[in-house]
């Protein structure tokens, strides 16, 4: 942006030379015109009103300069804006694939404007591949629990079923509506967030005592595993919203735990560095390709698309907990390594404050 900016003023101090340089090559065969004419008549006048008719006559000349490359320029000038009129239409038409060509008559401010507008092309393209990929994971993730849920109410019709398939089958579609129910939450949850208007209500609150509450509060969860959960936690206080960093521990938590085996370990450490509060929660699960580190925040993004849907979820979890922890001016981050486990870092200044709008 720094050298932009400076490429323009230099070709803006460009164009001022070029046109004081005219002004003054103007006014001087001017002075030569009303020399000779002076001579010639045997003339005498006043310096000052010499002066005065040298000013005008170069101006005169100036703008009969100009007014003949603005003639001749004209057609290209109109052809340009024809052209950049037409690519306006091509993008409010929803066709992004839109480039100008830039050549040598459109250097100076044109280029800029050609730049813009095709960089603008190039961005809404992106966002509208973005949104037809937001369509299709949605629609996905839909269509699967419907498709169950529609296939085992069919079932349910026959006569012949014994009271265990019944049941079964009732089982699978509650299962299904529930999880139907959460991608709705979430969706809802996650376009809020977005919105920026979603309530942010900082308090002074003991971060330490929250984190063991939620910790206790998924007990039966991994209990029910056989993991061991190892808790260090300093007495820290933090400023922040309570609700919205509850959804990103419990979050954060079950993940740990969904995809820790039977006898795994998770850690969970909350420590004081500088002018900031760290929480790590670590587990010795499954863990995940370096290569879909870098993704695991975005929306509907699955590290492992083989999991068992019974245990994968919609690929929500993780965008939210991002987007609550970037309103609080944070960052998060992972490390992990397949088969070995997994640790997300989540850092929050002491005093968290909401992003500028």
């Amino acid at each position: 942006m720094k050298k932009d900016r400076l490429r323009n003023f230099a070709k803006f101090m460009q164009g001022t030379s070029m046109v004081l340089l005219a002004e003054v090559a103007c006014c001087a065969l001017a002075y030569a015109v009303t020399s000779w004419f002076y001579a010639y008549k045997g003339i005498e006048v006043s310096d000052f009103i010499s002066q005065l008719i040298n000013v005008a006559l170069g101006t005169i000349f100036a703008v009969s300069i100009i007014l003949v490359i603005g003639f001749t320029t004209r057609p290209r000038q109109l052809h340009f804006i024809h052209a950049v009129m037409e690519a306006m239409r091509q993008i409010s038409q929803g066709n992004f694939n839109v480039s100008l060509d830039k050549t040598a008559r459109h250097q100076g401010h044109f280029e800029v404007f050609v730049d813009s507008i095709n960089h603008m092309a190039q961005q809404l393209k992106h966002m509208e591949a973005m949104r037809q990929e937001f369509i299709s994971n949605v629609s996905h993730e839909i269509q699967s629990p419907l498709t169950s849920i529609n296939g085992f109410a069919q079932a349910l019709q026959h006569d012949r079923l014994s009271e265990n398939e019944r049941q079964h089958y009732l089982h699978i579609i509650e299962t299904e509506s529930k999880r139907l129910s959460r991608l709705s939450d979430n969706l809802l949850k996650l376009t809020s967030l977005e919105s920026e208007h979603y309530p942010y209500d900082p308090k002074q609150y003991r971060l330490d005592k929250q984190l063991r509450n939620l910790v206790l509060a998924c007990e039966p969860q991994w209990l029910s595993k056989k993991i061991d959960m190892d808790i260090s936690l300093a007495d820290l206080e933090i400023v922040a919203d309570e609700e919205l960093l509850s959804q990103v521990w419990v979050n954060l938590l079950y993940n740990s735990i969904k995809f820790t085996p039977d006898g795994g370990m998770i850690t969970v450490r909350l420590v004081k560095e500088l002018d900031q509060v760290i929480v790590s929660i670590a587990d010795t699960g499954i863990g995940i390709a370096e290569e879909n580190q870098s993704r695991i925040f975005e929306r509907f993004f699955k590290a492992d698309v083989s999991r068992n849907r019974a245990v994968s979820g919609s690929g929500l979890g993780l965008s939210i907990v991002h987007k609550i922890i970037e309103m609080h001016q944070g960052t998060i981050s992972v490390e992990s390594k397949p088969g070995i486990g997994t640790t997300m870092i989540v850092a929050l200044p002491e005093t968290a404050k909401p992003l500028p709008e």
